[in-house]
Parts: structure tokens; C-alpha cells; sequence
């Protein structure tokens, strides 16, 4: 059976989730099952067992979940660990009572230990200790890669899961406090070009590394380990290229066009010190990157200004 003639997408409002959506229109495939969170609370073990046995999908991408950047980790740790790992547990588990052979579960590189070797590896999991800011969500995102890998290898179903790095790009969340990392930037700077501000103060040092790739990154990927037979239980998608938060911000004010000095408050967390993710296993299987960060990041900053004029702005 072809896992990609009809997919239930989960999560399809996220940013992920309607990444992989355009994915799917693009490549001209069968329009998904999707559900709207009003429509389909998939906390809810009962509604959501019932609604995968009633469309019979033919594979699910699960890229539903709680999602946001430090501070919202770090302030609802149980939240964030109980909502991710219900969604997780049930899904899978429907998925499995319901006959679906093919799932692709969605985590997250916070996945692996704070201190983790660079680049890490697949095989860094579960080899030391998380970061403790987002470690609710880590463990809901370890438990339901660990589902499907217990599920592959005790029922024989092609559960498998895929690591993403940070992620950027259209849809984002805009949040001035719940963001991630980049889009806060692009708030930041473009609110500063707007009011003719001359400084921006940037949370910790601007010392620790990181990686990023656009979401239409992702969701490339995605369809395209849906369409390998044997896929690993999980493999990292990354862009294989990292830089200091430092780097990064003088990136964004570049593509927004503002001339600000950089001011950084370092009482406020850094994260981890560093997290690149070893795209070697993806990169052999024959899949890598399509958007470099700078024109990744001047196409965001042009969807940020449209979805702001338009009042459709996430956030």
C-alpha cells in the first residue's frame, strides 16, 4: 500500500504540520486528513481512537504538540511533558488499534543530553542528562520516539521518528515571550526598525550554537522518509551548519534592514551551549537541505511583514 495516497496529517495548523500539507499539494498527492484542535482533541484518548478508525489513513505524520521557546518550557514544565506525551501515546497507540502500518512520529533535537558530543548523533540519546529548561517537553518527545521503535520491533508496524533541529520559516510564532528563538529576533528587529530604536537587548550572551533550517526543509524530508521501506527507528534532520546567537542576530538585522547596536542581558539563560545535530545518517539515505539561512531568512522577514499587514501575524 502507498503510504503517501492518504495521509492524516495531525497538527496540519502548526507550522510544521502545514508545511508538510503544501508538501503534499505540491508533489501533487491526494489532499490529507486533517483535524482542527475543535474538532479533534488528540489529549483525548477516546475522540482520537475513534476519528483514526473512522478514516483509516494509510499512514500519519503526528506533527501535533505543545510547542514554544524557553521561557514557556522552563514555566509549564508539567504541561508541556503531560499535553506532548498524551497526544504521543494516544495517536500512536490508535494508530496501531486501527490497522495504520506506516507513522512518522515528529520530535525534537532537544531530545538528546545538554552536554551531548557536536555534532550528535542518533546515537547520543538517553546518554546523559537533559536540559533541565525544556525537559518536560524532551521526555514527552523520548517517550513517543521510544513508542514507536517498542511498537516497530513488538508488532512489526513501520513506526518511525524524525529528529528536527530548530526550525524557522513560514507559520511561525511570533509570540513576544512564547517564541522561539529566530522569530523573536524578527520581532525584535523589525519593532526596532519601526520605532528608529538604536539598540536591541538580546537574551544571555550570544555566545551558545546553533542550527536552523526552514520548515519547507522539514517537510521535504518528511515525504521523503514516508517513502523509504526500511527508514531508521529515528534519524536527525538538520542543516549540518551552526553559528553563536551572536551570528544569528546580526543575520536577521541584516535581512530586516535595521542599523541597531546589539546589546545582550546576561542574566537571563542561555540553553544549552551548543546543539548541531550529525545529519550524516539523512545525508547517506540521500535526502539534504534546499534553503541556505540567508535567503531562508529574507523570505521570513517578507512573511512576517505580509501575515502583519494582513493581521494573520501567529503571536
Amino acid at each position: 500500500m502507498n503510504p503517501l495516497s492518504n495521509i492524516f496529517v495531525a497538527g496540519h495548523r502548526g507550522m510544521v504540520g502545514a508545511a508538510v500539507v503544501r508538501e503534499i499539494a505540491r508533489l501533487g498527492l491526494p489532499a490529507p486528513i486533517t483535524a482542527t484542535h475543535a474538532e479533534l482533541d488528540l489529549t483525548d484518548q477516546a475522540a482520537t481512537r475513534a476519528f483514526i478508525a473512522r478514516h483509516r489513513p494509510t499512514s500519519i505524520v503526528l506533527a501535533a504538540g505543545r510547542v514554544g521557546g524557553i521561557e514557556a518550557n522552563r514555566s509549564a514544565l508539567g504541561s508541556f511533558l503531560y499535553e506532548n506525551m498524551m497526544i504521543a501515546a494516544n495517536v500512536i497507540q490508535a494508530a496501531r488499534d486501527s490497522g495504520v502500518t506506516r507513522l512518522l512520529f515528529l520530535g525534537s533535537s532537544c531530545i538528546y543530553p545538554r552536554l551531548a558530543p557536536q555534532p550528535i548523533p542518533e546515537s547520543a540519546l538517553l546518554t546523559s542528562a537533559l536540559e533541565p529548561t525544556n525537559e518536560g517537553y524532551a521526555l514527552a518527545k523520548i517517550t513517543g520516539l521510544k513508542l514507536c521503535q517498542f511498537y516497530r520491533q513488538q508488532y512489526g508496524l513501520l513506526y518511525h521518528s524524525a529528529m528536527p533541529t530548530n526550525l524557522y520559516g513560514t507559520g511561525d510564532n511570533y509570540h513576544p515571550s512564547h517564541s522561539h528563538v529566530l522569530p523573536a529576533l524578527i520581532r525584535k528587529f523589525e519593532t526596532a526598525r519601526l520605532a528608529g530604536a538604536k539598540e536591541v537587548t538580546l537574551w544571555g550572551s550570544g555566545t551558545p550554537r546553533r542550527e536552523f533550517l526552514h520548515v519547507d526543509d522539514l517537510a521535504r524530508a518528511l515525504l521523503f522518509l514516508l517513502r523509504l521501506e526500511n527508514p531508521p527507528d529515528w534519524v536527525n534532520v538538520g542543516s549540518g551548519e551552526d553559528l553563536t546567537i551572536r551570528e544569528l542576530a546580526e543575520q536577521v538585522r541584516e535581512a530586516v534592514g535595521v542599523d541597531v547596536e546589539l546589546r545582550f542581558d546576561t542574566a537571563m539563560p542561555d540553553g544549552p551551549p551548543r546543539k548541531l545535530c550529525d545529519t550524516t545518517l539523512l545525508r547517506s539515505l540521500g535526502w539534504k537541505p534546499d534553503i541556505p539561512l540567508p535567503e531562508g531568512l529574507r523570505r521570513t522577514v517578507a512573511e512576517y511583514r505580509a501575515e502583519t499587514a494582513s493581521g494573520v501575524l501567529r503571536g
